[in-house]
């Protein structure tokens, strides 16, 4: 096996998850100035804020048409362009009605992202290694994070327009995913279950692991014998079951309060009592943990499942956001409830935030993938987007205390979820998993 181009072709597509999760994240550190400059109300900054995320809606339902219909390659491509044009106009913008139509392609760029990114993966990575190989997504998804709140920290000590700095400098990881796309091959079993252009992806599995190209082969040609495709077919009833699933993965994730904490940790922070230099700087403290317990994650992932992690990051949830509702009602302030959040960013990062990508990608046919991971990815973003738009309104009117014991009780739903319905992927081939949930 050519495990050095298998990886760069991961880590290269993986990089689409660095820019998502640096356009994700970076608002955090301008939205209070932006709401200043323009005097924005609580509702009109948290559409500001939202506005990226109504664009990721966008491009997760419809990210995976252009995959299906000309290939992921040329798809992930044009994401890079979509997120170099976003950070330039977002740094330019003349008004808040200008940002929010930069930030909206932004979104697209990440919302299809989402979709391709960790589909591509999971297409060209063997089973043993498919559950690390596709959540270097989020691994880089929380690199971007972190980076993202550094780079706030250190720009946000400088003049009143520092905002426009930390938008514009995601033009530089822009233009280096989009000249590194450019070497990545096309999806093998794109070209086979849809091109049925055998003889390219011969040579591209061939360069992936010689020795099983024509198992390889014989089994992305006729897992089940169907060989229907399209959107109508996704919608026959057919698969049910691993909708079902992705709908409800995807809903937990964002019912975590997980964006709520990544968009507004500043604000969040300085309820506490922090300063505003303290608040910046706690909340790279966040991205550091994210990125520390992604990596466990990843460690951990082909080792001891999917499940395990759930079960692990669910009971985490629990347990962190019970605390933060508590501190907030009993106003705790200084220390406490930022330890409490790296505590709940911890339990994300190695259960839902590890797996989510991973296991979406996993359970849908080669047929249907990109509407399955369109399905998943659309729904995460719905949720994040109302929960981003809402969330200011929330906490002005209810405090911290009643959103984040809100929160802790959708855990208690997820972990019910893991332990009744959920399956194991790990270490099965995607046509296995196939033939195991498509009756």
């Amino acid at each position: 096996m050519n495990h050095s181009k298998l990886l760069f072709w991961s880590v290269t597509v993986a990089l689409g998850g660095f820019l998502f999760g640096f356009d994700t994240a970076v608002i955090s550190g301008g939205e209070q100035a932006i709401q200043i400059q323009w005097s924005l109300s609580d509702f009109m900054v948290g559409q500001m804020v939202a506005m990226g995320l109504y664009g990721t809606i966008a491009g997760a339902i419809f990210g995976g048409i252009p995959a299906e219909r000309w290939g992921r390659k040329p798809t992930l491509f044009w994401i890079g362009v979509l997120y170099l044009i976003c950070s330039l106009g977002s740094a330019l913008a003349p008004d808040v009605n200008a940002l929010m139509f930069f930030r909206f392609l932004g979104g697209l760029g990440v919302g299809a992202s989402s979709v391709v990114a960790p589909m591509y993966i999971s297409e060209i990575a063997p089973a043993e290694r498919r559950g690390r190989l596709t959540a270097m997504f989020q691994f880089n998804i929380v690199l971007g994070i972190l980076i993202a709140y550094l780079s706030n920290w250190l720009i946000g000590m400088g003049a009143e327009s520092s905002w426009r700095w930390m938008l514009g400098v995601m033009a530089i990881p822009s233009v280096v995913y989009v000249l590194l796309v450019t070497f990545v091959p096309e999806s093998p079993r794109w070209l086979i279950s849809h091109k049925n252009r055998v003889a390219d992806a011969r040579k591209i599995l061939a360069e992936i692991n010689p020795a099983t190209v024509e198992e390889s082969i014989a089994a992305i040609q006729a897992p089940s014998g169907d060989k229907a495709s399209g959107l109508g077919h996704f919608l026959s009833g057919k698969f049910n079951f691993p909708i079902i699933l992705a709908f409800l993965f995807a809903f937990f994730n964002q019912l975590s309060g997980i964006n709520a904490v990544i968009y507004y940790a500043p604000r969040i922070l300085k309820e506490t009592g922090l300063g505003e230099s303290a608040a910046l700087l706690s909340t790279t403290g966040i991205g550091v943990v994210n990125l520390l317990f992604t990596m466990f994650g990843l460690a951990l992932i082909d080792r001891y499942g999917r499940r395990f992690l759930m079960y692990v990051g669910s009971i985490g949830y629990i347990v962190s956001l019970s605390c933060v509702a508590f501190a907030f009602f009993n106003g705790a302030s200084g220390l406490f409830v930022p330890l409490l959040l790296f505590v709940f960013i911890a339990s994300h990062a190695i259960g839902q935030g590890a797996v989510i990508w991973v296991f979406i990608s996993e359970i849908f046919p080669n047929s249907v993938r990109a509407y399955g991971n369109s399905l998943g990815s659309s729904t995460h973003w719905v949720f994040a987007a109302l929960i981003a738009g809402l969330f200011p309104y929330f906490n002005g009117r209810f405090g911290g205390g009643a959103i984040f014991a809100f929160f802790a009780f959708m855990m208690v739903f997820q972990l019910i979820f893991v332990w009744k319905m959920m399956p194991e992927t790990k270490g099965v081939s995607l046509e296995d998993i196939e033939k195991q949930l498509i009756k």
